[in-house]
């Protein structure tokens, strides 16, 4: 690919597909029939400049219809958007889940990440090859964390089509991965998101109160469990009374940095430069975290209703949801209740007769950990390759389009709706002083409930291990995914709190516990984090590039040695390790040693 259109010419299910995002082509340079064109003159460029943000919804387009990007679609879609083909090709190449080498329509995609790794993925794995055999007309390829940790081993098939069909095997089976990939209709429904939930229906939940209560796809049914008295009390409190209200609750993001959300709200409120956004962050890739998906699939207007309370305080009148690619439940539950909120005058030009005009417009990612980093998520939804940006300056002051811009993740919006309904007194008493309100924990691996618990802060890691019911013989914890850090089973003391994770040289990153018994090989374990990294990294900056190549490589001879070479990779190790955390741009490489570090101090990984 370079610069210059090519001679490919798209199919007419590639025209089409394009054609149904964009419209039908107005001018013979868009790609309009040239017997019908006054090739005297072009019109359309500039506005076909300004939707390069939907490069990304025109990718998968084409990919869901086909099943992979051809040159011809790809020259095709940059036609229609004035696009580069060499850009495009860069945006096309950076995600999984696109392809832009012919594939099978169907494609099936086996989690071999963390807690699916510990449960048998690669024997599964091996069992479906060896079960479709060549020419099956499906692709099996490897994936990353499918967010599907407590039905672990995962699989998702996905048919290309029009429409697209998908089918999720968990926990998977050679027979049932395999029937979903063959006949996606025909697998069996996925179970209730509040099967998820160990503690549904008590009542002690506040956050997950009406996961397995309420019915998703009811709005009326959500409004009769207390849904949207909490957007009926920020428009009598007003936008300043509801950062106020935030800001005195003490919450804090869910992400992982713990940075205080009222801050965040006050410093886009206050920005001259308009329009503002709001970007709801629920592209949760880090291997372990699945607590997202369950809100999302079992509580959609609550992340609905959320979004429009924080985006009326910060003076924000559109709403990005940028949404996993790997989640089509979560997608179908969300689009239904955007469309119900919208018909129902809770969402577009006058939100419940108030004079204030909010919509939401939902973005899906394609398989990029580093998206989840939030300048990161701005470049991908205005089109571009999802790599970080250098701060400052900061996104409330420049985040999407340039403008000012306010992110959060699911679980810290979602904390809103308690905080105006109780009041911000009686949400800050629960918790610690300086951690308020209830955590989500995504507890899975080796215990006999996984799932999502929802503790207040203080609680200790045994406590919550206790709930999930710890196997015998458990050999390390980790606590905040592949980003985190291990603990040993004689730290079970620990309180899950940001400070006190901290203080015990660990950190609670977006609440991953994944537990670990004495069948698990460390060894392989590190091996499949420092892939993950590698994979991962956008390559953007040398630290984390390099770094990450080097780390699995190390790991990979100490694997197969002993001794004063063992050692020696070790100190590279720690050397490397420095260098990727002082000097990569973004979290993914600062944090990619921490897991490893943490094994080879804390549990003796190589000793």
């Amino acid at each position: 690919m370079d610069l210059h259109f090519g001679d490919s010419k798209p199919t007419d299910d590639e025209r089409a597909a394009v054609d149904a995002l964009l419209g039908p082509p107005e001018s013979s340079w868009e790609g309009a029939d040239r017997s019908d064109a006054d090739l005297r003159w072009a019109k359309g460029g500039r506005a076909a400049r300004d939707r390069r943000d939907l490069l990304l919804p025109g990718l998968h387009a084409i990919n869901d219809r086909i099943g992979w990007i051809s040159e011809g679609a790809l020259d095709y879609l940059c036609r229609r958007l004035t696009v580069p083909p060499s850009e495009a090709y860069g945006v096309a190449t950076f995600y999984a889940m696109f392809s832009v080498k012919p594939r099978p329509a169907t494609v099936l995609h086996v989690c071999t990440d963390l807690a699916c790794a510990a449960a048998g993925a690669n024997e599964l794995c091996a069992g479906i090859e060896a079960r479709l055999g060549l020419g099956s007309g499906v692709s099996v390829e490897r994936s990353p964390c499918l967010g599907l940790c407590e039905r672990a081993p995962a699989a998702l098939a996905i048919k290309a089509g029009d429409p697209v069909r998908t089918a999720v095997s968990a926990p998977a089976t050679v027979h049932d991965a395999v029937l979903a990939a063959s006949a996606p209709d025909s697998a069996p429904e996925e179970p209730a998101a509040a099967m998820a939930v160990p503690q549904a229906g008590g009542d002690e939940l506040v956050l997950l109160k009406r996961v397995g209560v309420v019915d998703p796809m009811s709005l009326d049914d959500y409004r009769a469990h207390g849904g949207y008295s909490a957007l009926r009390r920020a428009f009598e409190l007003g936008p300043a009374g509801v950062i106020r209200e935030v800001t005195d609750s003490g919450l804090v993001g869910r992400g992982g940095a713990a940075f205080p959300t009222g801050r965040k709200w006050q410093a886009t409120a206050s920005q001259p430069d308009h329009p503002h956004y709001l970007v709801c962050n629920a592209d949760e890739s880090e291997p372990g975290t699945f607590k997202d998906r369950v809100l999302m699939e079992g509580d959609p207007y609550a992340l609905v209703e959320a979004m429009t309370i924080a985006a009326y305080a910060t003076g924000a009148h559109k709403g990005y949801l940028y949404l996993r690619g790997e989640y089509p439940r979560a997608l179908a539950r969300l689009e239904h209740a955007i469309a119900q909120a919208r018909a129902r005058g809770f969402l577009g030009d006058d939100v419940l007769g108030q004079g204030y005009a909010f919509d939401i417009e939902i973005r899906r990612g394609a398989g990029a950990y580093i998206c989840g980093e939030e300048t990161a998520l701005f470049n991908s939804i205005e089109g571009y390759r999802g790599e970080p940006r250098s701060k400052p300056p900061f996104p409330v002051e420049k985040g999407l389009f340039g403008k000012p811009t306010v992110e959060n993740n699911v679980e810290t919006l979602v904390n809103v709706l308690p905080i105006l309904t109780m009041g911000a007194p009686a949400y800050a008493a629960i918790g610690t002083e300086r951690s308020t309100g209830p955590k989500l924990f995504c507890v899975s691996g080796s215990v006999a409930r996984p799932g999502i618990y929802e503790l207040p802060f203080g609680a200790t890691l045994g406590e919550l291990l206790e709930l999930a019911g710890v196997r015998d013989g458990l050999r390390a914890v980790l606590l905040g995914g592949a980003a985190g850090g291990f603990v040993r089973p004689d730290e079970m003391d620990i309180p899950l709190t940001f400070e006190g994770t901290r203080e015990a040289g660990t950190t609670l990153g977006s609440g991953v516990v994944l537990a670990f018994d004495d069948t698990v090989p460390l060894p392989r374990l590190l091996l499949r984090i420092a892939e993950f990294f590698r994979d991962e990294s956008c390559g953007q900056c040398v630290p984390c590039r390099v770094g990450t190549v080097r780390q699995e490589e190390a790991l990979h001879r100490i694997a197969e040695r002993t001794g004063t070479a063992a050692a020696d990779d070790i100190a590279l190790l720690r050397e490397v390790g420095r260098a990727m955390r002082d000097a990569s741009i973004c979290g993914l490489g600062q944090t990619a040693w921490n897991a490893v570090e943490s094994a080879i101090d804390r549990l003796g990984a190589y000793e």
